[in-house]
Parts: C-alpha cells; structure tokens; sequence
C-alpha cells in the first residue's frame, strides 16, 4: 500500500531503524532518533544499489516520488542515477569556479603585483562596483555580450562615458584571461566595440589659478579637520607629488632629513613612469615630516588608517577641500598644475619642473640629468616653499575669509 502525508506524519520511531515503503522501489526510512529519509532502492548493472532522496518533511512525498520518476527515466536510458548525482556535484563544483567573479579574482591577483598600489586600488573598487553585481555569480561561459552591455551602460546613465569605456576594456582582460585558462570561449565585449557613446573630449582637473592660492593656503591654515589630512594636503602642495605616492609613502623612502640636503626618494614601483623619482625637501617640507612622524606614530606608513589598503582613503583630501569650499573649484591633483603654472611664470628652468612634476620618460639620459638637476631642482622647491609659507600668513589677508 502506498504512503500518505498523513500515514507520514504519524510515523513513530522504534528501537531499531524500519523500512517503510511506499511504491516503485521507494521507501522512507525511520531511524530511531526520529529522522524519516527518503531512499529509492533499484538495481544497475546486475547490483542492488541505493539512491538517497532527503529527509522528510523537507522533501515532501510529492517531491520524492517525482526523484524517483526521474531516476526510473535514467534508468530506462542505461544510465546509473547514483553515477548521474556525482556527475552534477562535480559540474555544479567545476562551475562555483568558474563564475565571472572568480575569474575576475584571479585575473586580478595574476596582475596586482606589476600593478602600483593606487591603480589596483582602483581597478578593485571598479571591479567590485561596477561588474560584480550584474555578472559576479553568472558562469562566465553563459554570459552574453548584452548582460555585458548592460552592466556598462549603468556606468554611462551616471554620465561617465570614459569611466564606462575602461571597465569594458577591464572586463574583456578579464573574459580573455578565462579563454585563455579554459573557463570560457570567447570574449563578449568584443561585440560591443561601437555600442557605447562616445566619452567625448576629457575633462581637465579643476586646479586654482596662481592668484587664488594664497587665500586656500589661508583656509588651509585655518582649516579645522583632521591633523592627518592637513598634513597630508601640506604634504601634496608643497611636493607637488601625486595623491597615491603620498597616501602611500613610507619613511624609509627620506634620506637625510637631519641633514642639509633632505630627499624624499620614491621607488620605482609606486611610480606611474616606473622610475625612481627624487624629491628635494625644503625645510618647511621637513617640518611637516616632523609633525606627521607625531601622527603615524609607529607605522612604516606616514598616514596609517583603519582602511582596506591600510593607509590614508583616497577619498579623505579631496572631501577637506569640498569642506573648505573648494567642490568644483579645485582637486588635489589640479595643484601640480598650479604650482607648474606659477614656476613657470618665475622663469624657472622648465627642464626642473617637468622632472619635479615626474614627467620626464625613464631613458638613460633622463636619469642622468635627474641626478644633474638635483641642486637646481632644490633650489626651485625651497622658494616654493617659501612663496607658500609667506601667502599662508594670516598677515596677507585683506578683510578676512570668505565664508563659502
């Protein structure tokens, strides 16, 4: 006689494990803990074998006897349900690994290390943006070139058609990598050369014009946030550096800041040009080092933080210059083209400036002269620092600040 819900339901466990049955080879099994577990007994290749279905209630008996339909099915075509099973597990294990998201892992750990902090920082945060929502649990085998579109034209609506450009170029590196390690056969956003609009021309980084300085060293002055971002944006201006090699720098990088010729030398690695660059330090430049040495404390880093890359967000100076009143109006990247601007201006040796600006391309000739302008390069910061230091004096202010 076949089972019931209702026959089930009032199943009593005994001292010993029972069979009940209930029709085509399936039967429940009622342990004496209480536990009621759904098997199919059948027999393959002249063996008795078992095929477990789940446990009771969790798989209704509505759900069992449809298993066991299927399992009669395989067994009509020759094949061995219990084989079938393993062969699903290992496909649906073969498959966790190969989704888009674990591609994209890999691929980004294969090339992290050639990679400088800052831009596989970037990369990341695209990645986990931009592409792991939409496509991060899909098997990158399935995916179509308009899932891929689609992902990136969410970029676009937020009208950053050169930002949606680059993450469809990351994710074709990302597609190629899975053909080449045979976790996908192609690579969809080659279908989508065209599909996007044009990012037109690209926007300049707001930077202050010479005569708007000493009224932001001003506010800068007076400026009332963290230490640490004061510090780190005195750090910025007076050096010109890019954001990440100051977000990034460690104190093993400065020579001689008890001596006459302080020098802030920045390794290759943490370079965009990839090449050792050297930095002259003003003494107001090493005073600065001094007061954030108070701030970093023990770390190897300058500017420590409780962040993923364990340093100051990238984020943190330019959000003090939106505080000072300066969203729009200025970046913390746009004050190496002011500072370019104004030595300009003053006549300085333009050769100085594009190797302080470390714009000059690493060739044998470059590093030569890197070491030959070195005096006249220092020379050029310390009136920097001094031009800086003097239109920051409270002295200079006509009528107060400006509240913005």
């Amino acid at each position: 006689m076949s089972l019931s819900d209702a026959k089930l339901r009032t199943l009593k466990s005994e001292s010993k494990p029972r069979k009940i049955a209930d029709r085509d080879g399936l039967f429940v099994l009622v342990n004496p803990n209480g536990s009621r577990l759904w098997r199919l007994a059948y027999r393959f290749g002249g063996k008795q074998k078992l095929l477990a279905l789940g446990a009771y209630p969790t798989v209704s008996l509505r759900d069992a006897r449809k298993a066991t339909e299927a399992a009669r099915d395989l067994l009509a075509e020759g094949i061995d349900p219990s084989h079938e099973r393993k062969v699903t597990k290992v496909k649906a294990k073969i498959a966790a690994g190969h989704t888009f998201e674990a591609v994209a892992n890999d691929w980004f750990d294969a090339r992290r290390e050639g990679w400088v902090d800052s831009y596989s920082e970037r990369l990341r945060a695209r990645l986990d943006a931009d592409l792991m929502p939409a496509l991060g649990k899909r098997p990158i085998a399935e995916i179509e070139p308009v899932e891929l579109l689609e992902a990136v034209r969410r970029i676009e609506a937020r009208d950053a058609p050169e930002m949606a450009r680059r993450v469809l170029q990351m994710a074709s590196g990302i597609f190629r990598f899975g053909v080449a390690t045979g976790r996908c056969r192609r690579d969809p956003a080659a279908d989508l050369r065209g599909a996007l609009r044009s990012p037109g021309a690209p926007k300049r980084r707001a930077s202050l014009r010479p005569n708007e300085l000493p009224e932001f060293m001003q506010r800068l002055a007076a400026y009332d946030g963290a230490a640490q971002t004061t510090l780190a944006l005195q750090l910025v201006i007076h050096t010109f550096v890019r954001t990440s090699e100051v977000r990034f720098a460690v104190w093993s990088e400065f020579e001689d800041l008890d001596g006459d010729r302080p020098l802030w030398r920045i390794p290759a690695e943490r370079m965009k040009m990839r090449r050792d660059h050297l930095v002259p330090l003003s003494p107001q430049v090493v005073r600065i080092l001094r007061d954030i040495k108070e701030t970093s404390g023990r770390s190897a880093f300058l500017f420590p933080a409780p962040t993923r890359s364990k340093v100051l967000s990238e984020n943190t100076m330019i959000y003090a210059l939106y505080r000072m009143g300066y969203h729009g109006r200025a970046t913390v990247h746009g004050f190496r083209s002011t500072a370019s601007t104004l030595l300009n201006e003053r006549e300085f040796n333009r050769d100085w400036i594009e190797m302080q600006l470390a714009h000059c391309e690493g060739d044998v000739r470059s590093i030569y002269n890197a070491a030959e302008w070195l005096s006249g390069r220092r020379e050029m910061m310390n009136w920097w620092s001094s031009h800086l230091e003097r239109i920051a004096s409270p002295q200079r202010r006509s009528g107060g600040l400006k509240v913005v």
